[in-house]
């Protein structure tokens, strides 16, 4: 049996809210928005082009490079036959043309899909600007 009883847990009272200002003084006014960056869609634009002539020259120069690659360091795997005449190499030389045209065909709906949209709308957006300028 224990006489020990613990202490009564007061209520936790809110902080009291300190102002910057006096009660005597108007409260400052709210910050200004932060100002709207006229060049972040050409910048947004610039970003996708990039991405996208990256992934498709990348796609492209990869293919023929990893063929050149095999050709130099590893003559043997090139030169073993599939079939009849059919070599390896022969087989990605003529594997080539498709890599090359499946880069541009991605690059092309790529294009259509990312960059034309924000392209129309800088274009949409200098609009009112270059014809002002021109009158």
């Amino acid at each position: 049996m224990s006489y020990y009883s613990p202490p009564p847990s007061y209520p936790e009272f809110p902080e009291p809210q300190r102002h910057s200002f006096h009660s005597w003084q108007e409260p400052a006014a709210p910050p200004p928005p932060p100002p709207v960056d006229p060049h972040r869609d050409i910048r947004a634009l610039s970003a996708a082009y990039k991405r996208l002539r990256r992934v498709a020259t990348l796609t492209a120069l990869g293919y023929f490079v990893l063929f050149l690659f095999l050709s130099a360091w590893a003559p043997g795997l090139m030169t073993s036959k599939i079939t009849g005449g059919l070599t390896i190499a022969l087989l990605l030389g003529l594997i080539q043309l498709p890599v090359t045209l499946v880069a541009v065909a991605a690059y092309e709906r790529t294009a259509r899909r990312r960059v034309d949209p924000l392209t129309e709308a800088v274009r949409l957006q200098a609009a009112p600007t270059t014809q002002g300028a021109r009158r």
